[in-house]
């Protein structure tokens, strides 16, 4: 199966550049990358179009102009420039372990989502991450994550777990299976059945609520959080603010009370 792996980003080269070379070294081949670019600057695209060069994969750059944080808007272009049936999500602060995308398209099942996390690295330990580390796997070893400032936690087992651990984990974890924008995947025709992503959501839950959009709509969250791995890189959050979080919680409430499976805001458009 062809799968398309959207990665959200704004203006942060570095550390796309690094996420990028993930997906380069990903053992199942067979997806198209497609980058939901948030309004970025020459930069972002100068290291698009070098990585574009170098790789052998198929890359669609799905920009538009910076009006703040848009991330909805710009995600509901990519669904609709994506190309297959199956869409992967995760954001270009996050590097993929090299079975990340085989994991998702191996439970990928009709009538579920999946549900994936994050391992959150500290600053130092993402800026001394580079392409090789990444290639040999390095980067995803709590050893040499140790070694370059990452402090000691039993979250390591995100990275350590195997087999049937890992399926246990996945069980008895008390997180819930929500979308979750980081890493998350799920079939077109389900997010289109719901509309895409509410573009009036600005930072903080928008990508929770096309989740409990889904569910209402009858398709189930599937626990992986222990299976597909990516370790995310630290960095400011200028975009974060009180307003938003409290406008997206009342949104949220609204779409639980009133069980929705649309959004008159998504990918189309309410007339009038």
């Amino acid at each position: 199966m062809k799968v398309s792996v959207v990665i959200s980003t704004y203006n942060s080269p570095e550390w796309l550049e690094k996420v990028l070379w993930g997906y380069e070294y990903q053992t199942y081949r067979n997806f198209e990358l497609v980058i939901a670019d948030d309004g970025s600057g020459h930069e972002t695209r100068d290291i698009i179009e070098r990585f574009k060069a170098q790789s052998s994969l198929e890359v669609l750059h799905v920009w538009h102009e910076d009006r703040g944080f848009q991330k909805s808007e710009i995600l509901n272009k990519a669904i609709q420039a994506s190309t297959t049936e199956y869409l992967i999500f995760s954001d270009g602060d996050c590097i993929p372990r090299k079975d990340f995308v085989a994991v998702h398209v191996k439970n990928a099942e009709p009538g579920y989502f999946l549900s994936g996390g994050y391992f959150m690295l500290p600053i130092e330990t993402s800026h001394a991450i580079t392409r090789d580390h990444i290639l040999s796997g390095n980067a995803f070893k709590v050893s040499w994550l140790k070694e370059n400032g990452l402090a000691g936690t039993y979250k390591t087992l995100k990275l350590t777990s195997t087999g049937n651990l890992q399926k246990f984990l996945n069980f008895v974890t008390p997180t819930k299976a929500t979308w979750n924008g980081h890493n998350s995947s799920g079939w077109k025709k389900d997010l289109l059945a719901v509309n895409g992503f509410n573009e009036q959501m600005q930072y903080g839950g928008q990508d929770r609520e096309l989740g409990e959009r889904l569910m209402n709509k009858g398709i189930k969250g599937k626990q992986i959080r222990y299976s597909a791995v990516c370790i995310h890189l630290e960095h400011k959050r200028g975009y974060k603010t009180v307003e938003s979080i409290q406008k997206n919680k009342n949104i949220r409430k609204e779409t639980k009370n009133l069980k929705k499976t649309w959004t008159d805001f998504g990918i189309v458009k309410a007339k009038g």
